[in-house]
């Protein structure tokens, strides 16, 4: 299983490879907003991974039209309901706690 670090609680999980981000980080008992049910249209749950990035899923082309409407958009950016863990160790950075 592969380990989830969420900063800035720093907080770690073990998820099932195949789990969205925003699932993981919803059971490890994180706050993050999706208000479009994980379906890549409100764009709520934007997050920076900081690893792994190559063990995640591709970002798809309803994630990357919804990203491209976002501002503060970066290299790390990702729908965490759309992206799903693969079996290497990931690090996210939960936007919504940097602006406090």
């Amino acid at each position: 299983m592969p380990l989830l670090t969420i900063l800035p609680s720093g907080k770690t999980i073990d998820a099932a490879p195949g789990t969205s981000l925003l699932k993981a980080i919803l059971d490890a008992g994180e706050q993050l907003i999706s208000k479009c049910g994980g379906e890549a249209a409100c764009g709520k749950c934007h997050v920076f991974v900081i690893e792994g990035r190559k063990t995640i899923s591709k970002i798809a082309a309803a994630e990357n039209a919804r990203l491209d409407t976002l501002v503060g958009i970066g290299s790390k950016s990702r729908l965490a309901c759309q992206a799903l863990l693969g079996t290497e160790p990931v690090t996210v950075e939960l936007l919504g706690a940097l602006s406090g």
